[in-house]
C-alpha cells in the first residue's frame, strides 16, 4: 500500500472512531455538564503511534462538534485545541510518560474561554478551568493512558 494510501485511511480511521466515542459519550450525558467524559479525547494519545492521529483526532473533533450541534466558536476553537493538543504529543511522542499533558493543557486553557464567552454561560473562568480540566484529566490522562499501555504491547503488531 502506498504510504499517502496508508496515511489517509489511517487519518479517516481516527478521525471515524472520534466521532463515534463522541456520540456514545454523548448518549450517555457523559459528554456534558460541568465535568465533561469524552471518550474520544482518549484518542489524543494516538500521535505517539502514528503522525497520521494529528489529521484524524482534527478532522474528528470538527466534525463531532458540528454534528453535535456546537456554536461556531466552539468548533473552531474546540478543533484548534484538539489539534494543539495532538501536536504536541507526537512532538513528544519519546516521553511517553507525559504524552497525554498536552491534550489535557489545550484543552484546559482554550474550552474554558469557548464556555465563558462563546456560549456566555455565567460561571467564573476559574470554575471553567477547573471542570475542563478534570474533564480532561480523565479522558486523556486516565483512559488516554490506559489505552497507550494497552496500544503498546501491540505496537509491533499493528501496522501503524
Amino acid at each position: 500500500m502506498k504510504k499517502t494510501t496508508k496515511f489517509m485511511a489511517h487519518s479517516a480511521i481516527i478521525a471515524s472512531m472520534y466521532v463515534v466515542l463522541t456520540y456514545i459519550a454523548n448518549a450517555l450525558g457523559l459528554a456534558s455538564g460541568a465535568i465533561q467524559i469524552r471518550f474520544s479525547e482518549s484518542l489524543t494519545i494516538l500521535p505517539v503511534f502514528t503522525p497520521a492521529a494529528i489529521p484524524g483526532l482534527f478532522i474528528g473533533c470538527f466534525i463531532s462538534n458540528i454534528l453535535s450541534g456546537c456554536i461556531f466558536w466552539d468548533v473552531i476553537f474546540g478543533s484548534f485545541a484538539t489539534l494543539t493538543g495532538a501536536i504536541f504529543t507526537f512532538l513528544l511522542r519519546k516521553y511517553k510518560k507525559v504524552a497525554c499533558l498536552p491534550p489535557i493543557l489545550a484543552n484546559t486553557i482554550i474550552i474554558p474561554f469557548v464556555l465563558k464567552f462563546a456560549y456566555g454561560l455565567p460561571l467564573g473562568l476559574g470554575y471553567f478551568i477547573l471542570t475542563v480540566g478534570i474533564g480532561e484529566i480523565i479522558s486523556c490522562g486516565i483512559l488516554g493512558t490506559a489505552l497507550l499501555i494497552y496500544l503498546e504491547k501491540y505496537k509491533n503488531i499493528i501496522n501503524w
